[in-house]
This record gives structure tokens, sequence and C-alpha cells, in this order.
């Protein structure tokens, strides 16, 4: 399809749909209130627009709930099984395949035997369970992103990419305390933003140098494969397919949540090459996901998941994700909304620091301008700032804030229209004018690991 038309329109047609939750001014506050200023807990009934997040919230293609009626339930061996398994094969190129019921699962399991106490495991950026699920076995989840990263406001490519030089230095200083190498592609912390092949093949040889293993998370390959082709001259003619096969042929594996780039609402897998952690893997899996042949799934998901495994490669499908975020993007800057350039590819991210600079980072900017976008208009968002990576030291009191204050818009894959992240744009335009009135935060209580889930809140 020729791209050059001002109007993006979606590669697919709209054949079942939902209500959307709307509410007055009145119960959105009520809501709020009630729920002590946490988004996680507004029930999705009534939300009008929700950006919360792209995991587990694509709308799935009639190919897909064609593939549910083939589900083979089985409790062991099951038929789907082996679909599941032969697609995720042929797209990383790894031999073993453990299904698992999200990428938490993933996770847990691989790090609960590779890390232990006093080990580093550096990253391009951690999200938030996966710096959980490796801090819980006493291990220290290290970022090392790019400077480039930092620059919110410039739009430099592949601001995802790993510091080669700080991991070499890390690499040749604390080798030993060092099980594994992940990096996050796309890098959702910081962004959404990709890392380029050029970074993946660097960190790669300096992860085979020092006899280090190299995962992926993996949730958002299929964008990320995208941004490649758009950003490396020596791609541009490749098809999304070969580029994450190329890149996956750089790692030793990956951890994967399906609920994203595979275009599902459950599921995920850990893949990798190496039969021995495998097995492990199968071991602790059994006790806590179920039988390795269904990790947690039913076999109508693992059909699902392969379909959508397909599907998101496919390059007009990908055009049409990437343009419509940064259609979003560029259209709340136009509004003088400060965001992290260029926009990502499953999110655009303000930077509530810069927006509401009168909110200091004790006080949860981004929470603060999630919290209002909800009351103004029923918008849901996320917070990524101190309330998500703040760290507050039970002890003490003390409060260290996280160094960035970002509102992420999670954009749900092939569920809203143009008219949809219109309605959007025109709220934050409504925002701007008045964005000195909006209040911070304070925490009320909150459980001591992932507490921006369960955190609850009121107004300084």
């Amino acid at each position: 399809m020729d791209w050059h038309w001002k109007t993006i329109i979606e590669p697919f047609k709209i054949k079942s749909i939902e209500p959307l939750g709307f509410a007055t001014h009145k119960e959105r506050k009520k809501h709020l209130e009630e729920a002590g200023y946490n988004l996680f807990k507004i029930p999705a009934d009534k939300v009008l627009i929700d950006l919360l997040t792209d995991s587990g919230t694509a709308a799935m293609s009639a190919e897909q709930w064609g593939a549910l009626m083939r589900g083979d339930e089985s409790y062991a061996g099951a038929r789907s099984f082996y679909t599941f398994e032969s697609v995720i094969k042929n797209i990383t190129g790894y031999s073993e395949v453990i299904p698992v019921h999200q990428g938490r699962a993933a996770e847990r399991i691989l790090f609960s035997f590779l890390c232990k106490k006093g080990d580093i495991v550096p990253a391009n950026s951690h999200f938030d369970t996966t710096r959980a699920n490796i801090e819980v076995t006493g291990a220290e989840a290290r970022d090392l992103p790019v400077a480039d990263a930092w620059k919110f406001h410039e739009p430099i490519a592949f601001k995802g990419n790993m510091d080669v030089a700080a991991l070499e230095k890390l690499l040749h200083k604390e080798k030993e305390k060092i099980p594994l190498v992940i990096l996050t592609i796309t890098n959702n912390s910081l962004g959404g933003q990709p890392v380029s092949m050029e970074n993946i093949k660097a960190v790669s040889q300096l992860c085979k140098q020092y006899s280090v293993p190299l995962f992926f998370d993996a949730a958002r390959f299929a964008e990320n494969a995208y941004f490649i082709k758009l950003g490396e001259k020596e791609y541009t003619s490749k098809m999304p397919f070969d580029i994450a096969r190329e890149m996956f042929s750089c790692a030793d594996g990956c951890l994967m949540s399906a609920k994203k780039d595979a275009l599902v609402n459950i599921g995920g897998f850990l893949a990798m090459n190496n039969t021995t952690w495998a097995k492990k893997a199968r071991e602790i899996e059994i006790i806590g996901e179920g039988f390795p042949t269904y990790g947690g799934l039913a076999g109508r998901d693992l059909e699902a998941i392969a379909q959508g495994l397909k599907e998101v490669l496919d390059e007009e499908y990908l055009k049409y994700r990437i343009q419509s975020v940064s259609y979003l993007g560029y259209g709340i800057k136009k509004c003088g909304v400060p965001i992290v350039e260029p926009p990502g590819g499953h999110a655009v991210y303000v930077d509530a620091k810069a927006f509401l600079s009168h909110i200091p980072p004790e006080g949860f900017p981004a929470q603060a301008l999630a919290c209002a976008l909800y009351l103004e208009a029923g918008i849901r968002t996320t917070e990524v700032g101190s309330l998500m990576f703040g760290k507050r030291d039970p002890k003490s009191g003390n409060f260290t804030p996280a160094k960035m204050e970002l509102l992420r818009l999670a954009v749900p894959r092939r569920v809203y229209t143009q008219s949809h992240i219109d309605f959007v744009i025109e709220v934050f335009e409504h925002i701007a004018k008045s964005k000195n009135s909006i209040r911070g935060l304070k925490i009320i209580e909150a459980p001591p690991v992932l507490s921006h889930f369960m955190a609850k809140l009121a107004p300084v």
C-alpha cells in the first residue's frame, strides 16, 4: 500500500465490537477516589479509552478466532503445542520452547536457577516485572542504556541501545557475578525505543567474548525488527521475518510475553538452545505452571499465539502500527506536551517532569497527570517514574526518586481507530491549558515489591 496519504487507515476491517465505558465527571471522580488514585484499580467498564497497557489487550483476527476452535485440550502432548512450538522455532531458531502463562512466569523460572544473591544482571533497561523477578533472587538488575536514551526531546534513532562500553567495563570487572545479559527489544522503560541490529551484534559479540549468555526480552520483537528495517540502510529491502530471525540468531535465548507482539490476550514462552537449562526450566514449570506442553495455557491459547506470531510480522500491519503510534505522539506534541522522541513502537511517553514542572518527583507528576486524564475524559494510562521505580527505605523512610518521570500511553493492537486517537489528542490539548492546576500525590500505603500495582495514594 502507498503511504503518502495523510489519513492512516487500519489494514483490517471491524467484524466485532464492544461498548466503551462512558461515565460522567462526577462518577469518574468517585471511581478515582475509591481506587486510591491508582488507575490499576479502576473497573475497566468505567474507562473510555484504555491506554494502561498494550499487554493482553489486542484484538484477535478472524484467523485467530478460528484457530481457537482447533485447540487440542489434551493434558500432555497436545497437537496445539507442536503447532505453537513449530512457529516459534521457525522465527527464533531456538531448539527448546517452553510455554508459560505470561512473560513474568518465564522470568521467574529462568532467574530462579540462573541468579543468586550478589549477582548482577545488566540490560539496556529492565521493565518492572523483569527487575522484580531478578531482585527477589537477591541479584541486582543493572541498567546500562546509551546516553542518548536520556535525551528525551531529541529524535535520535535507536535510543533503546545498550551502552556497549559500559557493558564491556562491567564484564571485565565483574564477569563471575554476571549469569546473563538481557536486551529488551524494544526498550519499554525508556520510551519504547528500538535497539539497532548493529548494537545487538556488538552486545552479542561481547557476550561471546566473555562467555556470558545473552537473552532477549522479546515482547515487542516484531516492532523492533520493523524499526531496524526503517533505520538501518542494509535492512531496508529485507522482510520483517528475516530481520527478526537474524536478531534471534545473535542471542542464546529469549523470554516473551506473547500478550504483546503475538497479538493475544494471554500467554508467553521461554526459548533457548541450552538443553540443560531447558530441563531445569521444565522441572520448575511443572511445579508452578503446568505440564511442559501447555505451561498454564489452554490448547486454544497455544493455537492463537502461533497464528498471532505469523500475523505480527506482516509488513502492512507493522507500517500501520508504527505510523499510528507516531500520529498520536506528534499530535500531542503539537499541543505543547513534551514527549520522548521519536515515538516508540507500542506507546507514546509524555515527559511529565517537564510538563508538570511545578510537581516535584516525590509528588509523582506522571501519576498526577494520569489521574487528571482519567478525571477529565476517562482516559487510563500508566506511570513509568518514581511510583514504579522509586526506592523507599522502610526503616528510614528515605525516598530516592527515579531518574525519569514518564507517562506511558500504551496503544492496544488493532483496537482503536484514528478517531479515538484524535479524541485523546483533543483531551491533551485541553489539559495543557490548565496544567498548573494539577496537584501532586502522596503514598498512603504500598507493598514493598511492584508497589505501583497496588499502591493507595491521595492528593497532596
